[in-house]
């Protein structure tokens, strides 16, 4: 790798080889030890990655702290299955409905002709084209309306908290639109391809980890430029970095809205994976559970928060199956405890390996010179005082 790009990626060879490592991990090992419905999980969790990456830049970097990330990726979740639904509502596989060649919800709500606002999904290339730009726009609006006004801290998450609540209950409202409470299921093929098979899910997974990999370092590439740099000034000292000339409202708002696109990149990378799509998975709790995700991690880590997201997950399905009345207050407390005791998340703690590598060695030797055995000087006669 050319020394200048090594260098705008990573600051250490030791995060390097984590990078690498975790990677591996990731590629390797999981695949050829667990089998595909659990690898089919671990491609779920990761596709909560994109949106935690997002967050790393915006509240991490940036100090903007959003409780509705789940909005950006519900619209590339609800778009990607708009695009697989229509595949599976051909005329002929919904012969047996009142009207063939809808999805079947809207046949059930009595809806004669398919929607305006479905027919572009018919096609995979606009459908992509709305899974990055549908969030980024919706995303830039809202911030640039609210940084403008220089709205804020608990502010901001307060309402971006309340336009979660407002989007996923305009979705279970709108059930002859949008299959309401049920959302879209029965998702089977991708242009003729089963989704649905086993070696589906491990080439969808083995996408899903690449892709996310790559959007880690395009965002390790932020954080080490100029631009990372101003969003850390604007997170500790924005009068000062709005003095200096800067648009602090347009950077906000960029770097909101890019988030957004990752977070709509997440959604879409989940339904191809789960096969559904609903509000459930776009609401307060799951916008709040990604923060979580992403302050367990590290909210300064991109590869924190990745492992983050994994960690929470793989804890939420195993304490629920053991635990199902528990294992709420279990991730509370845990949420609880790392901001209290590690408030870098599990990232901050490889972040004192050097200081710690440094204590010890400073205590050992210490303790090496206070027990070196005294020698008698040359010349010195040998007595019983001596």
């Amino acid at each position: 790798m050319n020394s200048a790009l090594f260098r705008s990626l990573f600051k250490t060879r030791g995060e390097a080889i984590a990078f690498v490592t975790f990677a591996v991990f990731l590629l390797l090992v999981l695949p050829l030890v667990l089998p595909v419905f659990r690898l089919n999980l671990v491609g779920k969790y990761l596709s909560f990655g994109f949106v935690a990456i997002g967050l790393v830049l915006l509240w991490g970097r940036c100090g903007v702290l959003s409780l509705g990330q789940g909005v950006f990726f519900g619209i590339g979740g609800y778009c990607m299955a708009a695009f697989l639904k229509l595949e599976a509502s051909d005329p002929e596989t919904t012969a047996i409905q009142t009207t063939p060649g809808i999805p079947d919800f809207m046949d059930w709500n009595q809806i004669t002709e398919l929607p305006a606002i479905w027919k572009p999904f018919d096609s995979l290339t606009f459908t992509i084209f709305a899974i990055f730009v549908l969030p980024t726009v919706v995303a830039f609006i809202i911030g640039w309306a609210l940084f403008q006004r220089r709205v804020g801290g608990v502010y901001f998450a307060i309402i971006t908290q309340a336009i979660a609540l407002i989007f996923s209950l305009g979705i279970d409202g709108n059930q002859g639109l949008t299959g309401g409470r049920n959302g879209i299921t029965d998702l089977r093929t991708l242009l003729g391809w089963d989704i649905r098979t086993e070696s589906a899910q491990q080439i969808l997974y083995f996408f899903c980890v690449i892709l996310l990999f790559i959007i880690a370092l395009g965002a390790k590439y932020i954080i080490n430029t100029r631009l990372g740099r101003v969003l850390m000034a604007i997170r500790d000292r924005e009068e000062r970095v709005r003095f200096s000339g800067y648009n602090v409202a347009m950077i906000r708002a960029f770097i909101f809205a890019f988030a957004a696109m990752l977070s709509g990149i997440g959604g879409a990378m989940f339904v191809l994976q789960v096969g559904f799509m609903s509000p459930s998975i776009i609401g307060i709790v799951p916008s709040i559970e990604l923060v979580i995700f992403t302050a367990v991690g590290g909210r300064l880590s991109v590869l924190g928060a990745i492992l983050g997201c994994l960690i929470v997950n793989w804890s939420k399905s195993t304490f629920s199956e053991a635990y199902p009345d528990l294992w709420l207050y279990l991730m509370g407390g845990t949420f609880i405890a790392v901001v209290m005791f590690f408030p870098n998340g599990l990232a901050g703690l490889f972040d004192k390996i050097p200081a710690i590598k440094a204590k010890i060695g400073g205590w050992m030797k210490k303790s090496g010179t206070s027990g070196k055995v005294a020698t008698t000087p040359k010349n010195t006669p040998i007595t019983d005082e001596n």
